[in-house]
C-alpha cells in the first residue's frame, strides 16, 4: 500500500529506482539481498508479515520476515556503503500510555507482530548504524486493503456499522508519510527512530464517522461499541499515539492533521 505512493513520489523527486516486490527478492536470502543491494545508496524497507493475528500461531514465519530479513537487507546495506529506512509499527509499544510514545520511550510489545517488528529494529540499529527506523500506524492508502477503504465501502450501503471506541490511535495517508519518507532520504537528518504518523488522535469510531461524513453518508449509522465485542488473537494496543519531537529537531516538519489528510484522501478511495 505504502510502495503504489512511494515509487511515483521518489521518481518525482529524481530518484532511479529499483523496485523489488516479493517475486523479485526474497529478503530471508542474505546472498540474493547482497546481490539486489549492491551498487545502490538508499535502501526503503517496506516488506513486512502484517497479518498481526496470523502471527500469533505462525510467529517463527513472522520473525523471519520481519526480523530476519531487515537484518539481512540491514547487513547488505551496510556492505554497500548505502543508508537504510525501516519501516516500524506502534506495536512496538505495550499501549498503555496516557500520552505520547516519545521516540525513546521503553517498548514492551504485547503481540508476536510486535515482537517481531521490534526485533527487526534492533537488528536494522545494530547492523547498519546509517539508518532511519520510522514507526507508523493506522495506515490508509488507495494500494491496499484498510480501515478507511472498508469503511467507505460499508458506508455506501445501508444498515449500523459498530465501531470500536476505546482504542485511540493517529489515521495515516501513505501520500503523506511517502512525501516524508522522500524529505528524509533528502535531508541530512540524524540516523535515528522517527514517528511517521498524522498528527492529532481519533479512535476508531471517529474515523469512521470521518469517513461516512466525508463521501456524505448518515454518521448516525455508525455506533459505538468497544474492543470486547471483536474478541481477535493479537491484543490491539488501546493507545497508540506517537510523538513527533524528533523531527522539528531534525528541521524536518512533521505529518499533517489526520482530518486533513483524509478530506484529501477520501476521493482517491472511496
Amino acid at each position: 500500500m505504502l510502495a503504489a505512493d512511494l515509487l511515483p513520489r521518489l521518481h518525482a523527486a529524481g530518484h532511479t529506482v529499483t523496485a523489488a516486490g516479493r517475486a523479485d527478492l526474497d529478503i530471508t536470502d542474505a546472498a540474493a539481498c547482497e546481490r539486489a543491494v549492491a551498487r545502490h545508496d538508499v535502501v526503503v524497507n517496506l516488506a513486512a508479515w502484517t497479518a498481526v493475528d496470523d502471527a500469533e500461531s505462525h510467529e517463527r514465519e513472522a520473525f523471519a520476515a520481519n526480523a530476519f530479513g531487515a537484518a539481512n537487507l540491514a547487513r547488505a546495506s551496510s556492505a554497500a556503503d548505502a543508508r537504510m529506512v525501516q519501516l516500524s509499527t506502534d506495536y512496538v509499544f505495550d499501549g498503555d500510555a496516557m500520552a505520547p510514545y516519545a521516540e525513546d520511550s521503553p517498548t514492551g510489545p504485547r503481540s508476536a507482530y510486535g515482537r517481531t517488528k521490534l526485533a527487526g529494529e534492533w537488528a536494522v540499529r545494530t547492523l547498519c548504524p546509517d539508518s532511519w527506523v520510522v514507526r507508523t500506524a493506522w495506515l490508509y492508502g488507495a494500494g491496499g486493503r484498510s480501515f478507511v477503504g472498508t469503511m467507505a465501502r460499508l458506508a455506501s450501503g445501508d444498515g449500523p456499522v459498530d465501531v470500536v471506541d476505546d482504542q485511540r490511535g493517529q489515521p495515516t495517508w501513505t501520500g503523506d508519510l511517502a512525501d516524508q519518507l522522500v524529505r528524509l532520504i533528502a535531508s541530512q537528518a540524524p540516523f535515528g527512530t522517527y514517528h511517521g504518523t498524522a498528527s492529532g488522535d481519533a479512535s476508531w469510531y471517529d474515523l469512521a464517522r470521518a469517513v461516512f461524513a466525508g463521501l456524505g453518508h448518515d454518521v448516525a449509522r455508525v455506533r459505538p461499541t468497544t474492543s470486547a465485542a471483536f474478541v481477535r488473537p493479537a491484543p490491539r494496543p488501546a493507545y497508540s499515539v506517537l510523538g513527533h519531537d524528533r523531527w522539528a529537531r531534525a528541521g524536518l516538519p512533521t505529518l499533517r492533521d489526520w482530518r486533513t489528510a483524509l478530506d484529501e484522501a477520501l476521493p482517491l478511495i472511496g
